[in-house]
């Protein structure tokens, strides 16, 4: 399981996985230089960190690296995700309960997503499932706390 980046680390890779790309520090630093003051040994300590830690991999490029993502921010998200979801003492009531913070839009998110992975449910059980989802609310994660414990877990 990844750990969550720290701020810089995360100022680094959004460039590098925005501009999906080989990168190399001087670009990355110019374009941090935009919104804060910054050495170049600093993002070359980060991303010497990044590479370290398997989030980039590095070509030599005449006297420089060039960076480029392991994997995606996508792949990122739900591996933090998932973690935060395996560490709940009750994984339902923890489904419920971040169904119910969700946004439309977020749940929108959700029923296109479901749709990808659930091709071969009918629709008329999947939207049922993921409005339920999104309208549960603290009542639905109470709803989950109440229900016996998956013997399996």
């Amino acid at each position: 399981m990844p750990r969550q980046l720290g701020e810089l680390e995360d100022a680094v890779m959004t460039r590098v996985w925005q501009w999906n790309r080989p990168v190399t520090v001087r670009e990355v630093l110019e374009d941090l230089q935009q919104e804060r003051s910054i050495a170049y040994t600093t993002v070359m300590t980060v991303m010497d960190n990044l590479h370290q830690k398997g989030w980039v991999r590095r070509e030599v490029d005449g006297r420089a690296y060039r960076y480029t993502a392991v994997s995606t921010r996508a792949a990122y998200s739900a591996a933090l995700m998932n973690e935060a979801w395996s560490q709940s003492d009750n994984p339902a009531a923890a489904l419920v309960a971040f169904f119910g913070m969700m946004s439309a839009e977020q749940r929108e998110a959700l029923r296109d997503a479901m749709r990808i992975v659930l091709p071969t449910l009918p629709e008329d059980i999947v939207q049922p499932a993921v409005e339920a989802a999104g309208e549960g609310g603290a009542e639905g994660a109470e709803a989950a706390d109440d229900a016996e414990p998956d013997p399996g877990r």
